[in-house]
């Protein structure tokens, strides 16, 4: 080993000054605190469940057994309802990315009149909170003859106004030097948006297709409202029938809770960093 290589070593393991030792307490502490309720799940999903509803509590089972995750998918219609969950956040995500980039991109750049209005249409939208509006949603949807059907669950939550401006912010801090370039080259708006526009805004595209995809993926509501078929049931919806005439199932409802997240802490795992860059690049992050 060299002396230059000896010193590039020694320059790499400074030691830590108080500040990154108090930052990193910090944050194994909010670590800590938000990996509890999911440790207790896991535990608790693991007991019978005569042990998970003693007084007093403990963490660990006393003895270890899988009866809960067997009797989830022995009564439980658990692979319906992933699929059905699956089948409702994949449809509103990819609704969302083409209609929400479009109008987001129209706002940004096309002057037409009464744009400052439906902006204002759009800003109020993100004042209104869904549970509001479920009654008027749920009877158009009955007057549709949508009630019991996967359209029913899937178009009341392609149109959140939040993905909107997000989209909308984004499509503001794009140079328009690069769309008219090439117009002057003879390409058209739609050819602009598919060319140009979208390729760059990948990373906030990717942002409001996660932030879409986990929100459909927990709605509880709606589908609650819309759907009286077992079969049609989501994740949230069936996990919340996992009752006998005892009670609750707690054991089982940690067992589902866990396997209705899974998909989600997955989803979480491996875009993490596109959640990051599109919350970045949309200009959101200082507001």
């Amino acid at each position: 080993m060299t002396a230059t290589q000896v010193r590039v070593g020694s320059r790499a393991r400074k030691p830590w000054t108080p500040s990154q030792i108090v930052l990193t307490l910090l944050g194994a502490a909010v670590s800590v605190v938000f990996l509890a309720p999911f440790a207790w799940a896991v535990f608790t999903s693991l007991k019978s469940e005569t042990e998970a509803v003693e007084v007093p509590t403990h963490w660990l089972p006393e003895v270890w057994t899988g009866q809960a995750w067997k009797a989830l998918f022995e009564t439980g219609n658990i692979t319906n309802w992933f699929v059905n969950s699956l089948v409702v956040s994949v449809c509103v995500t990819a609704v969302v990315l083409f209609f929400g980039a479009l109008a987001g991109y129209g706002f940004a750049r096309t002057e037409f009149r009464g744009k400052g209005l439906l902006m204002g249409v759009v800003m109020t939208g993100l004042m209104v909170s869904p549970a509001v509006l479920g009654v008027p949603l749920f009877t158009t949807v009955q007057q549709m003859g949508m009630v019991d059907t996967y359209w029913g669950m899937i178009l009341p939550q392609c149109a959140p106004a939040a993905m909107v401006y997000i989209l909308y912010k984004f499509f503001q801090g794009i140079p328009r030097e690069l769309e008219e370039a090439a117009f002057i080259d003879g390409a058209g708006r739609w050819r602009v948006f598919f060319t140009i526009v979208v390729p760059l805004s990948r990373p906030s595209l990717a942002a409001v297709g996660i932030f879409t995809f986990i929100a459909s993926w927990n709605n509880f509501l709606w589908p609650y409202m819309v759907t009286n078929n077992p079969d049609l049931m989501t994740m949230p919806n069936g996990i919340a029938t996992v009752m006998n005439s005892y009670g609750i199932q707690w054991a089982q409802l940690m067992a589902g809770g866990l396997m209705a997240g899974l998909p989600l802490i997955v989803v979480f795992v491996f875009f993490q960093r596109q959640i990051v860059t599109g919350v970045a690049h949309t200009g959101l992050a200082g507001q």
